[in-house]
């Protein structure tokens, strides 16, 4: 997934795909609402805070979908005969992937062609070959999201939630300052992402006992 496609493949797997428009600001017009995608290391506490949104959302009567990048990759996988677990994935040729990673973008362009959608995915991945991009150039291209929200939290809270999940998660204990070093390549990216796109980017901090306000900021950029 690291290593990019050829232009030329790249617009051969587009012609293939589902024709939503992506590559363009049509993509965004054509949307019912909005798209923001949401990101956030591992340990940020990110599915708490995308739960709080949720949440959010159903109290003030903001319709919205939630869509996870990774559960999208799968379904295209699956129905392909190519994996029967998400963790294979990860041994499917490289050509297979980004396929697999454009084809799930044209699928969530379709899903905001019909109203506003949250999308849970990742800055960056890490790997033991170094950090792979979640957002690469070529998915930015199709999506095109409106906004763009990093989950960000105290890096010593977050080094603790590793420590504490690593006995029942397959999850690194990693430093606070392993954490600061991923955030801050998160921070990297969406302000790469943003000149390249358009995109509006904030940041939603996770503090302890305050996910409702980290859950905010993503809804108000919603409405």
């Amino acid at each position: 997934m690291a290593k990019s496609p050829s232009r030329s493949k790249r617009q051969n797997l587009r012609r293939s795909g589902s024709g939503s428009g992506s590559g363009s600001d049509s993509s965004r017009t054509a949307r019912a609402g909005r798209l923001v995608v949401v990101t956030g290391i591992p340990g940020v506490g990110k599915t708490t805070v995308l739960t709080a949104a949720m949440e959010l959302c159903r109290e003030q009567g903001i319709s919205a979908l939630l869509v996870n990048y990774g559960d999208q990759m799968f379904e295209s996988a699956k129905s392909k005969c190519l994996v029967q677990s998400r963790d294979e994935m990860r041994r499917l040729p490289v050509s297979e992937q980004v396929a697999l990673q454009m084809e799930a973008a044209e699928r969530i362009c379709e899903i905001a062609a019909k109203g506003t959608v949250i999308l849970d995915t990742h800055m960056f991945i890490r790997t033991p070959r170094g950090y792979m991009p979640g957002i690469p150039s070529w998915v930015a291209e199709i999506l095109r999201p409106d906004s763009l929200v990093l989950v960000e939290a105290d890096p010593a809270e977050v080094s603790k939630r590793r420590l504490k999940d690593a006995a029942i998660r397959s999850r690194e204990a990693d430093s606070p300052e392993k954490v600061t070093e991923h955030q801050m390549l998160g921070r990297g990216g969406a302000a790469a992402l943003s000149v390249m796109t358009g995109c509006t980017v904030a940041i939603a901090y996770n503090r302890e006992g305050d996910v409702r306000a980290a859950a905010s900021t993503i809804v108000d950029l919603l409405r």
